[in-house]
């Protein structure tokens, strides 16, 4: 394989999940310095790397209107926690020396700058990596949106998609032992067949702007590094 990083810029969408341990909520030491490792292996290439963290181990909108609480206020709730896992994973990044900044659409300006596009920019041609928290800042849309939306902004050449599973089935694999994985998929495919490996809003934001998606299994470490330097592992959604 070659020894070049096949991408300059990329962005990684991560479910907050990951940031916890096995089956339970809140934040895990252990689980971020992992991550930081994983981020670590593909920023010491020269990848400019962008990360966007959901709030899933923390608190979920959708799930609290469901039980009566208003949609709007279960959005906000959920923008805070992906900022405090934003600030927990700046700080596993930074005990191994990688530079980092977290940049919030809301604002917290005691622990994350506002995001402007110019200064994201600015941070990853300074080589430092970008956490961007609060999602899209409105309620509504999802971190998914969000990770559509700022990979697009920031020219980013792929959206990467770390989840729990090693790409697309056509149903979930984890309740279904004969779910078949795709290699690669179309995004009209996604949308037609509704596979949610991302909300609808991203996808589309996605096919619109010809920006690849590959979603693959954070957990089996050297993943991410590998697919940076062009293996074609988990699943490449495109055109």
């Amino acid at each position: 394989m070659d020894k070049t990083p096949k991408f300059h810029r990329v962005l990684i969408k991560l479910s907050g999940e990951m940031l916890s341990a096995e089956n339970q909520t809140g934040i895990h030491p252990k689980s971020v310095n992992y991550l930081a490792e994983e981020i670590k292996s593909i920023h010491s290439l020269g990848v400019q790397t962008v990360v966007i963290i959901g709030a899933g181990n923390i608190f979920r909108g959708i799930s609290a209107a469901s039980k009566g609480m208003d949609r709007v206020t279960g959005d906000y709730l959920g923008m805070l926690a992906t900022i405090m896992n934003a600030i927990a994973l700046q700080d596993g990044l930074e005990k191994i020396s990688c530079q980092t900044r977290t940049l919030s659409a809301i604002t917290v300006s005691n622990m994350a700058e506002p995001y402007i596009r110019k200064r994201a920019l600015r941070h990853l041609e300074k080589s430092r990596i970008l956490i961007i928290a609060g999602g899209t800042g409105n309620p509504f849309f999802t971190t998914d949106s969000a990770a559509g939306l700022r990979a697009i902004e920031l020219g980013a050449e792929i959206l990467i998609k770390a989840t729990k599973v090693d790409g697309v089935f056509n149903k979930d694999p984890i309740k279904y032992k004969d779910a078949i994985k795709y290699n690669k998929i179309s995004y009209d495919k996604v949308l037609g067949d509704n596979l949610r490996i991302m909300d609808l809003t991203a996808i589309t934001l996605c096919k619109e702007n010809n920006l690849p998606i590959r979603v693959f299994d954070i957990k089996q470490s050297g993943h991410l590094k590998d697919i940076v330097m062009g293996a074609k592992l988990g699943t490449l959604v495109s055109g």
